[in-house]
């Protein structure tokens, strides 16, 4: 190379951004740019003529010799210590991490060496800091969700107390005016109960504790589910609630579906002061679209983009009276986007709404899923006796009261160990009450489990819960077994033991 493409090469490597040096067959430096010396601490002087070794740490010197070997009997372009950590050693001691790319030269028949050395410290830092905070993410999360699921427990202990209280009380008082009273007092723990499961429900959604478990599933199960708990709510308002007969099956949660299509129905019926309310589907190219439909008050175009704020409401202006809290669409799109749906929403004010779901068919040979058969009103002839396990005091006094008073013969216990002892005294058991989370880890499925093998596998159970795992899901599936979510209103406790004892 002549003088003057020496120096142009020389100034080149200079003004590289990256520290470089060049390294004879022995090991020895011959070249370093500017950059390496700013970096190292190094005159040039002092580093020409040096081992590379001198450049690294004193712990990595003797296994690098054998790397150069290596790099000498297979010269390649190829970064150095691929997946390894690589450090640099300034001229003070002091290290810093580094990237490293060797490129083989050739010069005069001899062997070169060239290394491009970058400064990685900046980034090593980022990733430590990514790391951290993901781990810290990670912890709040676990937090987060030991938090919901405590919250789903004990925020709604006393709510259970009190609607079991209160419908003891009205089974217990004549008076007109107490009777008005307690119906005004079961509205409030209607109200709250529905706003604290509506917060929890998003609190759990935005926790990521939810996952969805789709299976295929048939539409008219799930269509008939909504019509028995829906339809009395609509004609209480004077509303018909229309439910398309649908055929066909679909691939997503059935619960998670269930409870976007119950929110839908409940905010048209809400909404809909005269008329119908509508839930149908119609089959597609792969997919099948659900919709519901109102004759209600409508929506203005200008707030069709706000009505999946939490606690916003059509019409109502802030701080007024309100009926519910605007939070039913709010959950509905984060299910939505949890199940990877899609939403669209038509609407005039004053001829009413339609909000139309796009959910993939499933296979055809799926079965309906069976609906939780009607509460039969006649009470048993004999008075049936219960086991009641519930770790609450409050709670199991409760429920124990209304209980009594509606009849029942009642025995009560706060563990796995008293509820087998009762069961030892009373083996005519015809009916067990059990809540979900007990204390010391146990759980109402334990408790279930054990009392059938104790007193017979015919034991009939109501587990009483506010866990929505897939755990709970498939408990549904045994026939002697009712699922309630906490709270739950003394009509619907007492239409679920009935609804056992009429098996």
């Amino acid at each position: 190379m002549d003088t003057l493409g020496a120096e142009l090469a020389r100034s080149v490597l200079d003004s590289a951004p990256d520290a470089m040096v060049v390294a004879d067959s022995s090991g020895n430096i011959i070249f370093v740019n500017q950059r390496l010396c700013e970096q190292l601490g190094y005159s040039s002087a002092e580093i020409r003529g040096q081992p590379v070794e001198l450049l690294i740490p004193q712990r990595f010197r003797a296994a690098h010799t054998g790397h150069r070997a290596a790099f000498a009997a297979e010269p390649r372009v190829r970064p150095m210590g691929a997946s390894l950590d690589l450090y640099a050693c300034r001229k003070d001691g002091s290290e810093f991490p580094v990237e490293i790319s060797l490129s083989p030269l050739q010069e005069s028949g001899s062997q070169l060496v060239a290394a491009a050395i970058r400064d990685v410290t900046e980034r090593k830092k980022a990733q430590q800091e990514l790391i951290l905070a993901r781990e810290s993410a990670d912890r709040a999360n676990r937090a987060k969700s030991r938090f919901l699921a405590t919250a789903s427990h004990d925020l709604r202990q006393p709510l259970q107390s009190l609607a079991l209280l209160n419908g003891a009380l009205r089974r217990l008082v004549d008076h007109p005016d107490a009777r008005e009273a307690l119906a005004h007092q079961d509205q409030a723990i209607e109200a709250m109960s529905g706003l604290l499961n509506a917060l929890l429900d998003i609190s759990k959604l935005e926790s990521g504790a939810i996952k969805p478990q789709p299976t295929h599933f048939a539409i008219a199960g799930l269509f008939e589910e909504l019509r028995q708990e829906l339809s009395g709510v609509a004609a209480d308002k004077g509303l018909l609630l229309q439910v398309c007969a649908a055929e066909g099956s679909i691939y997503s949660d059935p619960a998670l579906l269930g409870q976007i299509l119950r929110n839908l129905l409940s905010n048209a019926i809400k909404y809909t002061r005269s008329g119908h309310v509508a839930l149908s589907a119609r089959c597609g190219a792969g997919n099948v679209r659900i919709e519901v439909l109102d004759t209600g008050i409508g929506i203005p175009a200008d707030q069709l983009g706000h009505i999946y704020d939490e606690f916003y409401q059509v019409g109502v202006p802030t701080n007024s009276s309100r009926d519910g809290y605007g939070l039913g669409l709010s959950i509905v799109q984060r299910l939505v986007r949890l199940l990877g749906l899609k939403l669209e929403v038509r609407s005039e004010v004053g001829r009413g709404s339609v909000f139309a779901l796009a959910v993939p068919a499933g296979r055809a040979a799926a079965k309906p899923a069976t609906a939780r058969p009607p509460a039969p009103e006649a009470r048993p002839a004999a008075a049936p006796r219960v086991l009641l396990v519930e770790d609450d005091p409050a709670v199991r006094d409760a429920t124990r009261m209304l209980l009594k008073v509606e009849g029942y013969r009642v025995a009560t216990a706060g563990s796995l160990a008293e509820a087998l002892s009762r069961a030892a005294e009373h083996p005519q058991l015809d009916l067990l009450v059990t809540d979900y989370h007990l204390s010391n880890e146990e759980t109402g499925t334990q408790v279930i489990a054990a009392l059938r093998e104790s007193v017979g596998q015919h034991l009939k159970a109501v587990l009483i819960t506010g866990d929505t795992s897939a755990a709970m899901k498939e408990l549904q599936r045994d026939e002697r077994l009712r699922l309630a979510s906490k709270p739950i209103r003394a009509e619907e406790l007492l239409g679920l033991l009935r609804s056992l004892l009429a098996m």
